[in-house]
């Protein structure tokens, strides 16, 4: 394939499951990772960075099941420079439709001195693993880690050394945000007509946030002739993290004027999977993030909204139903059935199976009950609430019953049901939730270290659900919890006891997890 060729297209690269993991305390379960994975194929990303299989059997196992369910989309694998890693990803990923290894080394200067490899080791190196690769599988992707920070000379010469071993895909990591617009342009343009075969296959950007340029790094690298976007969901990453897939994809189509390429992209499923995504790994959107963030469609400036009245496209370039937002937000209440709820979650693009709407509507009601409208944000966290994997539930709530005021100290009087057996205590604390914690951890002694707690309101109002996330950390392993609730100390024990009960199953898994250097 040629880069001319592909002038009106641009692949999306999702690594939601490898990098956008691996931003600290996003860690999702097994069950969460198919769930994200099928939604990503489902909405048309064309390849899947399904995670790292030799940093755990646990990553493996699931790397190794996206690629067995998987319909439509490519499914990759990452591995370090080297075979045994090589072989893990390939074992992995050999049952997809349309398998992908992608390995990759650091090659700027403080990259190498890691390893201590000098450019011509380096250089023998990738030859060796790259051909490796492809002895497995024609479709390899290949990356010099820290591209952007790369001797150009150098990068060239690296760049044509995996090209000739046979990578079908070169990506261009800016692994710490640090290029800028013009910088990606012409280092993407001076690959593509300095390298020998480098107008053969498709090269790929991969830009981080630190500067928050990500997205128009990207964006200049597509203009050069970059065919391939790396990105995640909420542009979630370590750090300031990664590109985010909305922001690119509606750039392309929304300017599609100065920007004449496409993808494949089903934008409608944009928000279902944002608001998925961030219930998954713990990480809210914040309010005035681009496309997706809460405030995107929101106009409260008397201007704005006179213009919205009279023409919406005065203070909007896109519409909330591209992305998949429902255009109406009209509440339901207390005399509302199961219907109009089905039908609400339909409008949502919400779907849940029989057992879980019966759920979801028993809460319903009883949330009517306390709250004079039910609002679409409110459905959702209904939805959030009731979607944690049941059976995982070693500790249960039963009852909680806190006193606050001014005079403290704040007491909790706790029941808890653990392995089906209840137990009770009552403890103080400095606040209604201290308190809370604290009869938690009396009834279920933990070393878990609790290291984000948050709070915010679903919708406006003084009976507003809160929504609490939870992140704990023990021994290095990390999980998070979130629930939502009229009452905020009842959710805040909610959201503590998902997040111990993750933690648990992390604790008890006995493969260690293996530190390793990043592609991105």
């Amino acid at each position: 394939m040629t880069q001319t060729t592909k002038q009106d297209r641009v692949l999306i690269f999702d690594t939601t499951l490898r990098d956008g993991e691996q931003s600290p305390g996003a860690t999702m379960s097994h069950e969460e990772k198919l769930e994200i994975a099928e939604m990503l194929d489902e909405m048309g990303v064309d390849i899947i960075e399904a995670g790292f299989p030799i940093a755990s059997e646990g990553d493996f196992q699931a790397v190794k099941e996206i690629a067995q369910r998987s319909k439509n989309a490519t499914i990759c694998g990452l591995a370090r420079a080297n075979t045994t890693d090589i072989d893990r990803a390939y074992e992995a990923v050999k049952h997809a439709n349309s398998p992908r290894i992608h390995t990759f080394i650091g090659t700027s200067p403080l990259h190498r001195a890691i390893p201590g490899l000098s450019q011509d080791d380096m250089a023998d190196l990738i030859h060796e693993t790259v051909s490796h690769a492809r002895n497995l599988t024609d479709n390899v992707q290949w990356s010099p880690m820290d591209a952007t920070r790369t001797e150009h000379d150098y990068l060239c010469r690296v760049v044509e050394i995996a090209i000739k071993a046979g990578a079908t895909t070169i990506n261009i990591p800016d692994t710490v945000g640090y290029t800028a617009p013009r910088e990606s342009a012409d280092l993407i343009r001076m690959l593509i007509e300095k390298v020998p075969g480098g107008d053969e296959i498709v090269f790929s950007t991969h830009c981080h946030n630190d500067l928050g340029m990500a997205t128009a790094n990207s964006l200049a690298a597509v203009e050069a002739g970059a065919r391939q976007i790396e990105c995640t969901i909420n542009g979630l990453g370590e750090r300031a993290g990664n590109t985010a897939l909305e922001e690119v994809v509606m750039a392309l189509r929304v300017r599609n004027d100065i920007m004449p390429y496409a993808t494949h992209i089903d934008t409608k499923k944009i928000m279902q999977i944002s608001r998925r995504v961030s219930q998954v790994s713990g990480f809210p959107v914040q309010y005035n993030k681009a496309v997706v963030g809460k405030n995107a469609f929101a106009h409260e400036s008397g201007i704005h909204q006179d213009g919205m009245l009279k023409n919406a496209e005065t203070f909007e370039i896109m519409r909330p139903e591209d992305i998949g937002l429902a255009s109406s937000s009209l509440p339901l209440g207390k005399h509302s059935g199961r219907a109009a709820l089905r039908d609400k979650l339909n409008a949502l693009g919400l779907e849940v199976g029989d057992n879980q709407l019966k759920d979801i509507f028993v809460r319903f009601k009883s949330l009517a009950d306390r709250k004079k409208e039910v609002y679409d944000d409110d459905i959702i966290a209904l939805v959030a609430d009731t979607a944690g994997d049941k059976a995982v539930e070693k500790i249960k709530l039963k009852s909680l019953k806190v006193v606050c005021g001014t005079e403290g100290p704040q007491t909790a009087d706790l029941v808890l049901e653990i392995d089906g057996e209840e137990v009770s205590t009552t403890q103080t604390g400095d606040g209604p939730v201290d308190a809370t914690f604290n009869a938690v951890k009396a009834l279920f002694p933990t070393e878990a270290r609790l290291e984000i707690y948050q709070v915010s309101a679903v919708t406006e109002g003084t009976d507003a659900q809160a929504t609490v996330s939870v992140r704990l950390s023990e021994n290095g392993r990390i999980s998070t919890g979130q629930s939502a609730d009229t009452d905020t100390v009842v959710a805040s024990a909610k959201a503590y006891i998902t997040a111990l009960n993750r933690l648990q199953i992390r604790l008890a898994k006995s493969a260690p997890e293996v530190h390793y250097t990043d592609a991105s």
